[in-house]
C-alpha cells in the first residue's frame, strides 16, 4: 500500500518562492523525496497557498496557473461538515488554531500517515494515526 502524505501550505509556499534559498531548496528536495507516495492537500491549502503567494506580489495568473500545476500531481480533498466536526474535537484536545486543526482533520480524512508542517510540533502524532514532520529542522 503506498504511504499517503499531507502537505501544509508553507512548504508549497516556499516550494514557489525563493526568497529563502533554503527552504525553498529544502522544499523542492522533498518534492524529489516524496516521488510515489499519494500525497494530499485540502482545499484550505489552496486558499492559502493563493493568499501568501499575492502577498509576496505574485500576480494572479502566475499563482493560477501553479495551482493548476498542484491539482494535477496531488489529491485535492474538500472540507465538508464531518471535517469540520473533527477539526473541533482536534482542536479542543490538542490545543492548535484552529486552521491547523482543519488540516489536521483534512489529513486523517485523507487517511495520511505523515504531514508535513513547520507551524506543528515536529514529532507529535495525532490520534495513533499521523504523525507530524518538520521538514526544515
Amino acid at each position: 500500500m503506498t504511504e499517503k502524505i499531507f502537505i501544509d501550505t508553507n512548504i508549497l509556499v516556499y516550494a514557489f518562492l525563493e526568497n529563502d534559498k533554503a527552504k525553498h531548496n529544502r522544499s523542492k528536495q522533498l518534492f524529489s523525496e516524496i516521488i510515489g507516495k499519494e500525497v494530499f492537500i485540502s482545499i484550505q491549502v489552496i486558499s492559502e497557498i493563493y493568499s501568501a503567494l499575492s502577498k509576496n506580489g505574485i500576480v494572479h495568473e502566475a499563482i493560477s496557473e501553479y495551482i493548476y500545476e498542484l491539482e494535477k500531481d496531488i489529491n485535492v480533498c474538500p472540507i465538508n461538515f464531518s471535517i469540520i466536526t473533527k477539526c473541533l474535537f482536534l482542536k479542543k484536545r490538542y490545543g492548535y488554531s484552529y486552521w491547523d486543526s482543519l488540516i489536521l482533520a483534512s489529513s486523517l480524512e485523507s487517511g495520511c500517515e505523515i504531514i508535513y508542517s513547520e507551524d506543528m510540533q515536529h514529532g507529535q502524532v495525532i490520534e495513533k494515526k499521523i504523525k507530524i514532520i518538520n521538514p526544515y529542522l
